[in-house]
């Protein structure tokens, strides 16, 4: 298979992502001054990606960030250059590897009178996974308990960290994206129904990928965040 591979691309060019002319931009910010100081252009993608997920840089270019593509300073500092990269790497095994990573241990299945290891492939079944609902007490109205997620009639998700949620994908926490995609539904149009069971089944061999997919998110969204605290300010020139 790999020599099949090969052959069928040998005539291809890969080219990177980053121009030469944008690797030497930063190469002439930070002159190299021994072993350790080169910049690649790989160092050089962390970076922007690490910088992407800054909350100071995106304070800053929040006005140019909705109309433009994003401007990519040089920070004052090699040391913060590496320090933006590394985390930009590490940041990207978490998000490239989501459905490998290891499941967050930090929450409690609860699968009433069922051992989860005597559970069957039925029991894993979702439909539409909904938060728990609890009274506000200063309203007196029923509100959205984020650390309960009932999955489905035989598995109930206790003691989500409240953090998991600040992970934000396109406007929304990482965690209800798989909430509302995870999940049988129907379009109205078309009636064609999209179930999340059947690729769990049959594409991933797997029938509990939803609940572990949700479960390994949490995992994703707290590294997120604490790898997003760790970044250093925005120290330009």
């Amino acid at each position: 298979m790999k020599a099949a591979f090969s052959a069928a691309y040998k005539d291809h060019t890969r080219r990177d992502g980053i121009s030469d002319a944008g690797l030497a931009h930063f190469q002439a910010a930070y002159p190299a001054k021994g072993e350790g100081t080169t910049i690649t252009k790989e160092d050089l993608f962390y970076y922007i990606y690490g910088l992407l997920h800054s909350p100071d840089y995106r304070t800053r270019y929040a006005d140019n960030l909705g109309k433009e593509l994003p401007r990519i300073p040089a920070v004052k500092r090699f040391a913060d250059f590496k320090a933006f990269s590394k985390a930009g790497r590490d940041l990207a095994h978490w998000h490239l590897n989501y459905e490998t990573i290891a499941p967050c241990d930090r929450v409690t299945l609860d699968t009433g009178k069922h051992a989860l290891k005597s559970l069957q492939p039925a029991h894993f079944r979702v439909e539409k996974m909904k938060f728990a609902k609890v009274r506000d007490p200063e309203t007196n109205k029923s509100v959205n308990d984020k650390s309960t997620v009932i999955y489905n009639a035989h598995i109930t998700i206790r003691n989500i960290p409240e953090d998991a949620y600040a992970y934000i994908v396109n406007g929304k926490p990482a965690l209800e994206w798989v909430m509302e995609r995870q999940a049988v539904t129907t379009d109205k149009d078309s009636g064609i129904v999209n179930d999340a069971n059947l690729w769990a089944t049959e594409t991933m061999n797997n029938p509990s990928y939803p609940l572990d997919l949700f479960l390994r998110i949490i995992t994703v969204s707290l590294e997120t965040n604490r790898l997003v605290a760790s970044l250093p300010p925005l120290d330009l020139p």
